[in-house]
């Protein structure tokens, strides 16, 4: 496609490529047993991908223009959260000082992004089509602009995740020299922090959010990402069905444990080697750090709880109070059945992650009757 193109284009496009491949046998290992387990789940979501475009045009204009910035947002996530894999942080300091025209860089950053929206595109044409052939009521009369308002989505995403790309590759901005500091009057001596605290907040928490590291980023999304599909399990707009919702939030639970666990795993297997020979107890350190990769499911169940005991004091119609209490239940024994095992495959893992979102969407779809 890109024989007689540019060299940088060329270069670019093969390091995104390359980069995607990564990604790919990351989750190669895992996606048989997900595709196996959950497929039917995942082919009813892949369904409603293409949706607020399609049911903007009968909402008013606030909230449709809402639904499609969310969907747009949604859609250029790939771009930000790949955005450091398909332009690394060595190769970008080394292309910087090449004599590259800026027209040429948003042209190599416009191809990566479309590499991205590829497969997206035909996600939605997929979704699209399916919902043309069931024709709802609700469809028909805006057809036309429903199919416009899902192309001109697409084509907002491609946009932004250009952008996003673009960002990274900006020249930093000069920093001023600081003035000297004052001479000290006075001293005051700090607050001291746990000892267990503070080795937390500078071993774990600080590095993943520094550099490229993106997992700050992507536990941040995905609880926000969780926290939002929780509290839609809530309300259950139609047309989609309650059950697609709990599914969602079962999914988008257990994904944030075990991204966040598998994360503190790896920091801890950096570390272990390193803080052998300090005379600190790195076992508890190292137990402190999983115990609160927790936390972020913990808000999860926290907000699940709250939602459903107002839905039971408004009396909400269908609702299972049992069902939920259930759920709460089974959802907290499969955080801790997720980091318990420290000493486990990774096929292993992944059975016991699917399994629970299996259990989990199994319970939920009995929430609303």
């Amino acid at each position: 496609m890109y024989r007689h193109a540019h060299p940088y284009l060329q270069f670019r496009t093969r390091l995104a490529h390359h980069a995607l491949l990564h990604v790919v046998a990351s989750l190669k290992s895992s996606a048989e047993i997900i595709m196996f387990g959950f497929g039917p789940v995942l082919l009813g979501l892949f369904a409603c991908l293409a949706l607020p475009g399609l049911i903007a045009p009968t909402l008013a204009w606030p909230q449709a223009l809402a639904l499609i910035a969310a969907q747009v947002l949604v859609a250029a996530l790939p771009a930000l959260l790949l955005r450091k894999r398909l332009h690394p942080a060595d190769v970008l300091q080394w292309s910087r000082p090449l004599p590259i025209a800026p027209a040429l860089r948003w042209q190599a950053d416009a191809a990566v992004a479309a590499m991205l929206m590829a497969p997206l595109t035909i996600v939605y044409a997929i979704s699209t089509a399916i919902w043309l052939y069931q024709w709802p009521d609700w469809l028909r009369p805006v057809a036309a602009a429903s199919v416009g308002l899902t192309v001109l989505s697409l084509l907002l995403a491609w946009g932004a995740s250009t952008l996003l790309l673009a960002q990274r590759a900006r020249m930093p901005a000069a920093t001023r020299p600081r003035r000297g500091a004052p001479p000290a009057t006075s001293y005051a001596p700090r607050a001291l922090r746990p000892l267990g605290l503070h080795l937390w907040h500078q071993l774990f928490w600080l590095p993943f959010w520094r550099a490229d590291n993106a997992v700050g980023m992507q536990q941040s999304l995905l609880l926000l990402g969780a926290l939002a599909s929780v509290a839609t399990w809530r309300w259950h707009p139609a047309p989609v069905p309650p059950a697609l919702w709990g599914a969602l939030s079962s999914l988008l639970l257990m994904v944030l444990t075990d991204r966040g666990d598998q994360a503190v795993r790896e920091q801890t297997a950096l570390l272990r080697p390193i803080i052998a020979s300090w005379p600190i107890r790195s076992a508890r350190l190292f137990f402190t750090a999983a115990a609160f990769g927790l936390l972020p499911a913990a808000a999860v169940l926290a907000g699940f709880a709250a939602l459903m005991l107002h839905a039971s004091a408004s009396n909400a119609a269908g609702l299972s109070s049992k069902t939920a209490m259930v759920w709460l239940c089974a959802a907290a024994l499969a955080q801790l059945a997720t980091i318990a095992p420290r000493q486990i495959s990774a096929r292993g893992r992944v059975g016991i992650v699917v399994g629970a979102i299996l259990t989990l969407t199994a319970i939920g779809s009995e929430l609303w009757n």
